[in-house]
């Protein structure tokens, strides 16, 4: 089968992946899976060949002389013989230690050199993967090299050193994990020849390279003193990393002071201390504890059914140049109606899309509206996830990288990390420049549907066609200052973070706090593990839970579908009404953001909770603004359109980003006619989670409707002349959440899909408009009550798609 699939035609070999990956990687059926530089997939023949093994013989612990234990010793070893033949490493001259990950690959080799007394001096190079980058720490003098010309310097200003001179690290990627670029391979061999002194070493990290790429270490003196692997990159499966070290380099591990079990022959640990290690092979010296035996084990299926379905890695590599330069033109195509492109591709000048020497198969890029602005990552990302597609967006472990290709200089990533910015955080637009990239990459089991379908998604939402509609401003034919033609709707508030809404009767009046309406979100459910507060995103079934207030027993209730089981919980903060063990002060993490909350550690709310979730989970309770709650959060930062008129921040409880969220029915309407007008489903309001609705008079004239007036509202007082005034903050950036029906806790595309196509503004996709409590009736004791009557003002400036 093997020699078949490498004899074949690019189409023809296309054609097969495609068929073969049907019955093969059944996870992939309606996904386009496209972060294999992360992880590539596993295949169903490698997994049941795996159960196989298991299943028919005896592994034991190898640190033992059983039958059992001597079985997994040998396999150990015969899988280490033949993942060195996969790469044409002479085990006469090499060696294979194997490792958590290719992380902690390179963490061996840094605690070798850091063994050695005189220190040594480190050079990595500029499009390093942040795990080579920290080995500088561990250095007496470091380096960021960053061209290929100061490489060359670098090797050459120590060529000729004397063996007195100090001890080097040299330590690049073969292929950049963030524009995929492949870095020459000679440069460990020009280093070896170029240095008199055996004083200068080189760390290969190949862990990007070798998952799409054939390593050929069969010219030993041109092969690396050592090499990082992640075999889970090549395979899918087993969670496995590997360093490859040339033996004449393993004296430098003789410094190594800690040893483990299985690296020594003898400890003496009571009136006297020493130990002898082990003196075999560098391995056994190197590898401490009991080995992964069932992940080696698998190992030697991976490497059996990874030949057995893709044929040689040589097969590989050009199949995924091939499909990298289709994906590479495509996005550079990409126009919008005005002529601007939609995509800005960050591609080394030294590599070339569909050559397997110079280019890996990873496009990193940014794309743009038709105005030239950048897109949000994080738009891009929410999005692709509800169309089913896996990509990496952000800084992927590139520091160096990420700061040329944006031209970030130091001051300026200093300047974004004191504004807040985090990897992985939504402000990733900062000072006009993103702050990441959106990485897409390509494996052995990649197809050309894959990149079609990735094309045409770009290609839908993010090139604009015709201009895009644009928002009423004040300025417009329907001016709504002063006009009172709205009124509320409904009120909701959600107790419980994340969970289902309690819909406030009509009528009632309702107690507005400077940190939202009374009772939203004071409660949310944490993982008992780690303390974070669950979402709806990731457990979507939340929103099946349906909290209620029920004032006269004064207690909060909770229950869940299909149960009749309820639990309870006292409304007051008073510990009077609790038992001393009923709960506790714990450090919780909400949004990515610490807080000091009251943990319930009663063993009934845990079960509710955790059986209704299907994870271990409880109720936690976050404190109102007082002088016993000093930790109260206050709103994002991004949100400065009424925090520049007032100057004060505005506190928060739970939710995400400001007090109140506001959204208008006539603006519900409108999108849902869009949805329906593709044949969608129409959005409910509870998949929006607002806590007021506001609604026009329902004697208006057919068509008189004025969906997105809000965009241009600066204020709104509520209930007549002395009434409280509540001020816009601006719009809600939505996110894929509201995609999911918050009656059955499915998940569908509607309605971020068109909200994606129809409310992106400056990068972000928009829906409904954070309020808040204006700044100078704070503590005044506010009421709001659903059918009171709203008077809106315009603010002064316009509005700007």
């Amino acid at each position: 089968m093997a020699g078949a699939v490498s004899s074949m035609t690019p189409e023809a070999y296309n054609s097969y992946i495609e068929h073969m990956r049907r019955e093969q990687y059944l996870m992939l059926k309606d996904a386009i899976y496209l972060d294999h530089a992360g992880t590539t997939l596993y295949s169903k023949r490698l997994m049941e060949s795996f159960q196989a093994e298991m299943m028919s013989s005896l592994f034991g612990n190898p640190h033992s002389a059983s039958p059992s234990s001597l079985r997994s010793t040998q396999m150990v070893e015969d899988v280490r013989l033949e993942l060195l033949r996969y790469f044409h490493a002479d085990p006469e001259h090499f060696d294979l230690v194997f490792t958590a990950n290719a992380t902690a690959a390179i963490k061996l080799v840094m605690e070798a050199f850091r063994e050695q007394k005189e220190g040594f001096s480190y050079g990595y190079h500029v499009d390093s993967h942040t795990s080579i980058v920290g080995v500088r720490e561990s250095a007496k003098a470091h380096q960021c090299l960053e061209s290929d010309e100061e490489v060359g310097r670098w090797v050459g200003h120590h060529a000729g050193a004397s063996d007195e001179d100090e001890l080097r690290l040299f330590a690049y990627p073969a292929q950049s994990n963030m524009n995929g670029r492949r870095l020459p391979l000679d440069w460990c061999r020009r280093i070896r020849e170029n240095l008199s002194s055996r004083r200068s070493y080189s760390l290969l990290d190949a862990a990007a390279y070798a998952s799409t790429s054939p390593l050929d270490f069969s010219h030993v003196e041109a092969a690396p003193d050592f090499t990082a692997l992640s075999l889970y990159k090549i395979f899918g499966f087993p969670d496995l990393g590997a360093l490859i070290v040339r033996k004449d380099a393993a004296p430098l591990f003789q410094g190594r002071r800690y040893f483990g079990g299985g690296t020594v022959d003898m400890v003496v640990c009571m009136k006297e201390q020493w130990h002898a290690k082990k003196g075999g092979s560098l391995h056994e010296q190197l590898e401490d504890g009991s080995l992964p035996i069932h992940s080696i084990i698998a190992l030697k299926s991976a490497l059996q059914t990874h030949k057995e379905l893709f044929g040689s890695l040589d097969r590989i590599s050009s199949h995924t140049a091939r499909l990298a330069k289709e994906l590479h033109d495509g996005l550079r195509s990409l126009k919008h109606a005005n002529g601007r492109s939609a995509c800005t591709i960050y591609k080394h000048t030294r590599s070339e899309y569909g050559s397997a020497a110079t280019q890996g198969p990873i496009v990193a890029f940014n794309l743009c509206d038709s105005k030239g602005k950048w897109v949000s990552n994080t738009e891009v990302e929410k999005l692709a996830s509800v169309k089913n597609i896996h990509l990496r967006t952000g800084g992927v472990c590139n520091p160096g990288g990420i700061a040329q290709a944006l031209c970030l200089a130091p001051w300026e990533m200093l300047e974004n990390f004191s504004a807040g910015h985090r990897c992985g955080g939504e402000n990733d637009i900062l000072n006009g420049k993103p702050t990441g990239v959106i990485r897409v990459s390509l494996g052995a089991m990649s197809t050309q549907l894959d990149v079609t379908r990735f094309l045409d998604f770009v290609h839908e939402f993010f090139v604009d066609r015709l201009a895009l509609p644009q928002p009423m401003g004040p300025s417009g034919p329907a001016q709504m200052s002063a006009e009172q033609r709205f009124h509320v709707e409904s009120l909701t508030v959600y107790p419980i973070k994340s969970c289902a809404g309690w819909q406030i009767p009509h009528g009632t009046p309702w107690a507005i706090r400077d940190e939202g309406l009374a009772w939203d979100r004071e409660w949310c459910i944490v993982h008992q593990g780690t303390s974070k507060a669950l979402s709806q995103k990731q457990h979507p079934r939340m929103a099946l839970l349906r909290p209620s207030i029920d004032f006269k027993a004064g207690v909060l209730r909770m229950g869940a579908p299909g149960s009749a089981e309820q639990v309870t919980v006292p409304l007051s903060k008073d510990p009077n009404y609790f038992e001393t063990t009923d709960f506790a002060q714990r450090n919780a993490t909400v949004c990515g953001e610490p807080i000091k909350a009251r943990l319930y550690t009663s063993d009934t709310v845990a079960e509710f909770f955790t059986k209704a979730l299907g994870v271990p989970c409880t109720l936690a309770r976050f404190p109102a603004a007082s002088s016993q709650s000093p930790s109260i959060r206050h709103s994002k930062a991004h949100l400065q359109q009424a925090r520049q008129r007032s100057n004060v921040p505005r506190p928060i409880l739970l939710s995400n980003e400001s007090p109140i969220l506001t959204i208008s029915r006539s603006s519900l309407n409108r999108l849902n006619e869009q949805i329906k007008a593709k044949g969608g489903k129409a959005a409910h309001p509870s998949v929006f989670r607002a806590n007021i609705v506001l609604a026009e008079s329902p004697f208006l004239p057919p068509g008189h409707e004025q969906p997105w007036a809000e965009d241009a509202w600066q204020s709104m007082r509520v209930g007549g002349e002395d009434g409280p005034v509540l001020e816009f903050l601006g719009g809600c950036r939505r996110c894929q959440m509201v995609c999911i029906d918050q009656v059955s806790g499915e998940k569908n595309q509607e309605p971020f899909v068109t909200l994606a196509k129809t409310r992106r503004f400056e990068g972000r996709v928009l829906f409904g408009v954070h309020t808040a409590l204006a700044a100078e009736q704070r503590g005044v004791g506010a009421t709001i009550t659903a059918g009171d009557v709203v008077e809106t003002v315009a603010r002064a400036d316009t509005f700007e798609a």
